[in-house]
This record gives structure tokens, C-alpha cells and sequence, in this order.
């Protein structure tokens, strides 16, 4: 007696995921909409940002009757921070948690000067950037603060701002990763 093949074989195919912050095609291959629901997306965005080397994560999930993904971190790659580093100036980092109306976020903020600066000015272009982010992220949303970030908005302000203390030569968000929800 012939033993029977009990599996059912499934018919992988695939399946179109809309990502609204981005213009790229997105399509995963899977069994089904349940089995792609949850998988996460990178998206290298250094084509559409002419050189800047970012990279959008997005998390999938079933909405209506299709799929979308949804934004949780942008990093920059540390090929293009290594790439903007000169000898003769200095850099600053920092990392902290803020809110925003509907998430809490990490921000880790990168700074380079165009000199060798004191401990001090670093210290202050530090500050001066925790509460220039931190303000400006309690009245916005994570979805138009992942697109402020992507335009460049936020670093360009942020740039302006900190000209005051001492002019930057680079001013830009290293990583923003989405930490817990508050729903």
C-alpha cells in the first residue's frame, strides 16, 4: 500500500507592498498576505537623495485589503559619515529618547566642524540640538518626521540654528529608529 502525501503544497506568488514615503515598487514573495505581514523592508535611498547615502526600514503589515509598510528607523551608512570626515575638525555625536504625538523615538544627531573646537562649543552644539529636536518633535508625527528627515528639513534648520555656536561643515541625523508604541 502506497503511502498518501498528506502536505498541501503551496503556491508561493507575489505580492505588491505600498510604501507611501517612498516612490519605490515594492513586491515580496510569499504564500500569502498573513505570511508577509510583519516581515521588514530595507530601502536604500541613495539614488533618489542624489548621493546621500540613507536607508529607510520598514515594517509590513496588512491594512484593508493590501499591503503597507510602515516606516520605524532611517539610518545613515557609516561608508558616507567616513566619506564627509576631514582631518582638522572634529565631530560630535549624541543619542537620546524623544517623543513625538504618537511614538517615542531614539536620535543619534552627527555633527562635524569645520575646525578643531573646544570641549565646551561641542558640549553646546550638543545641547543646543537636543532641545532644537526635542521641541520640534512633540508637535509632529513619526510619519512627517520621517519625511522631514528624508527631505533634508530638519537638518537644514538644525544647521541654521547651530551656526550661531559655531558653523558646522556637516549637520545631519545619523540613526532615528521608532522604540515602543504608545497605543
Amino acid at each position: 500500500m502506497a503511502q498518501q502525501n498528506t502536505r498541501k503544497k503551496v503556491m508561493n506568488q507575489f505580492f505588491e507592498v505600498k510604501a507611501p514615503l517612498t516612490s519605490a515598487k515594492i513586491s515580496l514573495y510569499g504564500a500569502s498576505m498573513q505570511a508577509i505581514a510583519g516581515r521588514r523592508v530595507r530601502i536604500d535611498l541613495s539614488r533618489n537623495l542624489r548621493g546621500k547615502n540613507l536607508e529607510l526600514c520598514m515594517k509590513v503589515k496588512i491594512e484593508g485589503e493590501g499591503l503597507v509598510a510602515e516606516p520605524f528607523a532611517l539610518n545613515l551608512f557609516s561608508s558616507y559619515i567616513r566619506r564627509m570626515m576631514r582631518s582638522g575638525s572634529d565631530y560630535v555625536e549624541d543619542s537620546f529618547k524623544a517623543s513625538c504625538k504618537d511614538e517615542d523615538y531614539v536620535v543619534k544627531p552627527f555633527f562635524l566642524t569645520r575646525k578643531k573646537v573646544s570641549r565646551a562649543i561641542r558640549a553646546a552644539i550638543r545641547d543646543g540640538a537636543r532641545d532644537y529636536l526635542t521641541a520640534y518633535m512633540t508637535s509632529r508625527t513619526g510619519i512627517e518626521l520621517f519625511s522631514d528627515i528624508i527631505s533634508g528639513k530638519i537638518q537644514r534648520e538644525l544647521s541654521l540654528k547651530l551656526k550661531k555656536v559655531y558653523p558646522l561643515a556637516f549637520c545631519d541625523i545619523r540613526i532615528f529608529e521608532r522604540v515602543e508604541s504608545k497605543k
